[in-house]
């Protein structure tokens, strides 16, 4: 059964609505969002992601739906693991807390943007090259081998090559200037801190996507549930960011269980690819029945204890230990980035800079 387009498009414009409504309550009052007031958007969300999968049902099949779920659960976890680099982004460009709801919010547009765009290409691929399906999965195998080996290591952030460039061409303010990205400082135009903020968020999470959506690629073909799952993901991880703090370090059995999903998904994969038995130099070949096909309901239910199991263990692990605060003092007092790193300019001398962070 296909997807409706008229439904097609209704999701499309409600999905837009709702993101720029989103956007205009963020705008109107930067703050930093209470637990109580984050916890109540996160349940939001997360309501409305399995609303949504219900709407699939109705409207289509079981198979839409379990599909769905499916992605949108994964991706959500592995989002989830991807807020400690947003952390640590924070933090380097010591954002203030009230201005961090809105960097975030932008970030997020231009990821879900650029990911819309990754998975029309990778649509197209898949739907012409189903042979591509043994590189994802090789590929997903390696990421989930590198988490294992590296679950251990202390989480860092590095600048891709387009925010390096950014940073050293764009004239940059010393200061924020609330959430504005342009600003006239003694009649020059110059960009704030901010736009680097935005760009870092939005490209980094682009870079998280290469395992991701490859991972979602291997429980649906659908490009329209591939990009509804990665929407559904992203819309509420602004808010799970300030649920989360510091208890993120409390899941520490988070990358384990991510690696056993993703390594699953590899060889739920390369086993597909397989059964298609569609090789670029061999031609057109009939598809081994005798390769087995793992059901969608399967997947979902694997997906759901691994998760499952990796939080209960997690938390039974950090029984009693005190959430960690993972954000400087500079961040939370509305610091100003004034190392070269940051402004792309030379450090003040040590007692202006003293001043700066005194003020």
């Amino acid at each position: 059964m296909e997807l409706p387009v008229w439904f097609e498009i209704a999701t499309f414009v409600g999905l837009t609505v709702l993101l720029l409504a989103d956007l205009a309550i963020v705008a109107r009052r930067p703050h930093e969002p209470s637990v109580k007031e984050a916890g109540l958007w996160v349940s939001f969300y997360v309501g409305l992601a399995l609303l949504f999968g219900l709407v699939v049902l109705a409207v289509t099949n079981g198979r839409y739906a379990t599909e769905f779920y499916a992605g949108w659960l994964t991706e959500y976890s592995l989002s989830v693991d991807n807020l400690f680099v947003f952390v640590i982004i924070m933090a380097r460009f010591q954002v203030p807390r009230k201005l961090q709801q809105e960097a975030l919010m932008i970030g997020i547009i231009i990821a879900l943007v650029l990911r819309g765009i990754f998975i029309l290409l990778g649509a197209v691929v898949i739907e012409r090259f189903v042979w591509v399906f043994y590189i994802f999965g090789v590929f997903l195998i390696y990421t989930a081998i590198n988490l294992v080996r590296h679950r251990g290591d202390d989480e860092d952030y590095e600048e891709n090559a387009f925010i390096r460039r950014m940073r050293r061409v764009l004239p940059m303010s010393k200061d924020y200037h609330g959430a504005k990205i342009r600003v006239t400082e003694d009649g020059k135009k110059l960009w704030t801190p901010m736009i680097v903020v935005i760009l870092a968020l939005g490209t980094t999470d682009l870079i998280f996507a290469l395992d991701s959506i490859p991972a979602i690629f291997g429980l649906t073909r659908e490009p329209f549930i591939v990009f509804t799952a990665n929407v559904f993901a992203l819309m509420g991880l602004r808010q799970l960011y300030f649920l989360l703090g510091g208890l993120l370090k409390r899941l520490v059995y988070l990358s384990l269980g991510l690696a056993v999903i993703l390594a699953f998904i590899g060889v739920k994969l390369i086993l597909e690819a397989v059964h298609e038995n569609q090789l670029p130099f061999a031609g057109d070949r009939e598809p081994i029945e005798s390769v087995p096909h793992i059901p969608i309901w399967l997947s979902l239910s694997i997906i759901l204890g691994v998760l499952l199991i990796a939080t209960v263990a997690s938390l039974l692990k950090t029984r009693g230990e005190e959430p960690d605060e993972d954000v400087p003092a500079e961040v939370e007092q509305g610091g100003s980035p004034v190392s070269t790193e940051t402004t792309g300019r030379p450090a003040p001398a040590p007692e202006t800079a003293e001043e700066t962070r005194r003020s």
